[in-house]
């Protein structure tokens, strides 16, 4: 029992256990801390070095996938596309790409993109190699401009001129054709330049054209130059049949555009070189010939027959020369004649006539018509000298250019057989007098011809005829019973008279004739008198070769 109670004693003397909290730091937190320093500065530097994110627009994303397509400027990649989404109206794709660093100041208003394909264009063929890596997107970064991040991409790879030399050009065409962006320019055959840009301007309705030239080639474009369509062949026809100009040929393969200055150009240093001009660009090389006028005048023709091939452009002439065309046609309904009316306006040049008489009878010619013209001395009086053509027969007609193709053109010339007619004005254009087609002309003629017949009192005709038969039958009864007369009493004497002449002539036939001795006399003397020719001939010749014969006599003759 004193073992348990000293036992009892001992535990309730148990010490109490003190707990002292250590304050220095442990240095399992340094990994962590390091890490974590680590960490932060690799965001910094991945953050810093990170490039900006821009949107571009295009029509739809063919070729392009998020992850993998590139972008790329001089085939240095310097960017990547991140993602791909539809744009909310559906009328297109938006394309989220991160930029290099380096790329960040050149992403401005005048940077463009554009999608590398495939492509065969203006006679060369590019992208080739997208055949096999993919399609990525081309970049021309540009420094000038305000800062964006979002873009709106080409749908063609635009051609950059900048810092080239050079000088840009317009030109001025009804349609574009074959030509498109990189179309070459040739100067001479050689190729100095192409096509940057086209444009489509509303308020003329023509299209155009941006030509960028190199240097020094930009100065051959002078006050005259002639551009043309080049994609085209030209056909011409000599003795051995047509031949086509290769240069056409390669021109048609190639497409592009030509431009010279024409043959009838003024000398190089009457000219100056024009970058600021607008050139008009011709459908070929053959229209490029042809003269531009500056003075124009309108007027409308109205026509009362079909107008088929008769279009705009078609020629006006004057005696085969041209003088004008076509410029509209329309189809008019008169309310108070119920019928309907085609006025046909017509655009004529005063300058295609190269040469006027005065009326002091003085010819004036080349520039000087056109520096009348500018004076305004043909315009004086001009209605009353148009009125004063149209008084002498001077019409407009319709006339067939080609019969195969049925093309009509407007024809120009005095008929003195004309109507009266006088030069009105309608619609602010004054209306020149027409006449009828030539073939309308003599259907009218046989419907006058036909109305007249139709006039004449047939029947009353018939029964005159019907009374001249019957009194030239009473007249062949009588000269029947003249003629068996005639012959019981007159044939015997002609006989009388034949057998007389007969005897007359035996006589002149003895005394004329081949075998007589007058025959054979004339036959001699003829003989005779072409041997006298044949002698008389000789000796004119041998004079003519010899002439001083006639004084020193014929050579070998003893003196």
């Amino acid at each position: 029992m004193s073992d348990e109670g000293s036992g009892s004693k001992d535990v309730g003397k148990v010490p109490t256990a003190q707990v002292q909290t250590k304050r220095s730091f442990s240095i399992i937190w340094v990994v962590p801390i390091v890490a974590l320093i680590i960490g932060g500065w690799l965001v910094y530097k991945s953050m810093s070095e990170k490039g900006p994110i821009i949107t571009i627009t295009f029509k739809n994303a063919d070729g392009l996938e998020a992850g993998k397509t590139k972008i790329k400027f001089k085939d240095v990649v310097v960017g990547k596309v991140t993602a791909i989404e539809l744009l909310d109206d559906l009328s297109g794709v938006v394309l989220t790409a991160e930029m290099e660093k380096d790329a960040q100041k050149y992403m401005t208003e005048n940077t463009h993109f554009w999608v590398v394909r495939a492509r065969v264009a203006a006679g060369e063929i590019s992208g080739l190699g997208t055949l096999f890596s993919g399609a990525y997107i081309g970049c021309y970064p540009s420094i000038e401009g305000e800062q964006r991040r979002n873009f709106s991409g080409l749908e063609k790879q635009p051609v950059m001129t900048e810092g080239m030399p050079g000088a840009n050009f317009t030109l001025r065409s009804k349609t574009l054709g074959s030509l498109d962006l990189g179309s070459p320019v040739y100067y001479r055959g050689l190729k100095v330049g192409q096509v940057i840009d086209y444009d489509f301007d509303e308020a003329t309705e023509v299209i155009l054209l941006k030509v960028f030239i190199n240097a020094p080639f930009h100065k051959k474009v002078l006050d005259g130059s002639r551009f043309w369509n080049a994609s085209g062949i030209d056909f011409s026809m000599d003795a051995t049949g047509i031949k086509m100009d290769t240069q056409s040929l390669v021109s048609v393969m190639l497409g592009g555009i030509a431009f010279d200055l024409p043959q009838n150009a003024q000398p190089l240093e009457k000219v100056q070189a024009n970058e600021s001009k607008t050139f008009l660009l011709y459908a070929n090389q053959e229209s490029s010939k042809e003269e531009v006028y500056d003075v124009k005048r309108y007027f409308l023709m109205f026509f009362d027959q079909t107008v088929r091939g008769l279009s705009p452009g078609a020629p006006v002439e004057i005696r085969g020369i041209k003088v004008g065309e076509v410029v509209k046609l329309n189809l008019q309904y008169d309310t108070v004649t119920q019928d309907f009316r085609i006025p046909v306006l017509v655009m004529l040049e005063p300058q295609r006539i190269h040469s006027l008489v005065t009326q002091e009878g003085t010819v004036i010619s080349g520039e000087k018509v056109d520096e009348a013209i500018d004076e305004g001395i043909l315009d004086r009086g001009l209605a009353k000298r148009d009125q004063l053509m149209v008084e002498k027969g001077f019409r407009a007609q319709l006339k067939t250019g080609n019969l195969l193709t049925g093309q009509l053109f407007i024809d120009m010339d005095y008929y003195p057989e004309a109507a009266p007619a006088t030069i009105t004005e309608e619609n602010g254009y004054r209306v020149f007098p027409t006449i009828s087609t030539p073939l309308e002309r003599i259907m009218e003629k046989v419907d006058a011809i036909l109305k007249k017949v139709d006039a004449l009192p047939l029947d009353k005709i018939s029964e005159n005829i019907n009374v001249a038969i019957n009194d030239l039958k009473t007249v062949f009864k009588e000269f029947g019973a003249i003629s068996g007369k005639v012959n019981r009493e007159t044939l015997p004497r002609v006989n009388e008279s034949l057998d007389k002449l007969t005897t007359t002539l035996e006589g002149i036939d003895a005394t004329l004739g081949p075998d007589s001795a007058l025959s054979y006399n004339s036959r001699e003397v003829m003989d005779e008198l072409s041997m006298a020719i044949r002698s008389l001939r000789s000796l004119l010749d041998y004079l003519e070769k010899n002439p001083q014969a006639l004084i020193l006599g014929k050579e070998g003759d003893v003196k």
